[in-house]
């Protein structure tokens, strides 16, 4: 019992050494800068309406506001 847990204690650093050391690295060449391009128009149009009947009580009762 005692050598098979010295063999997977030798074997679990190896196997994560192994794991650690097949890291993927992606590397991209370019010979001009990657430029970001943002043509954002915002456009937002407000519309009040108010009906004649409250803009007239506006009027008469300026106390209101």
């Amino acid at each position: 019992m005692q050598k098979i847990d010295l063999i997977r204690a030798s074997i679990a650093p190896l196997a994560l050494a192994m794991l650690l050391a097949c890291t993927p690295t992606v590397k991209v060449s370019t010979d001009e800068p990657i430029t970001i391009n943002l043509n954002v128009n915002i456009k937002h149009e407000i519309i009040v309406k108010v009906d004649k009947q409250l803009d007239d009580l506006f009027d008469e009762d300026s106390e209101v506001f």
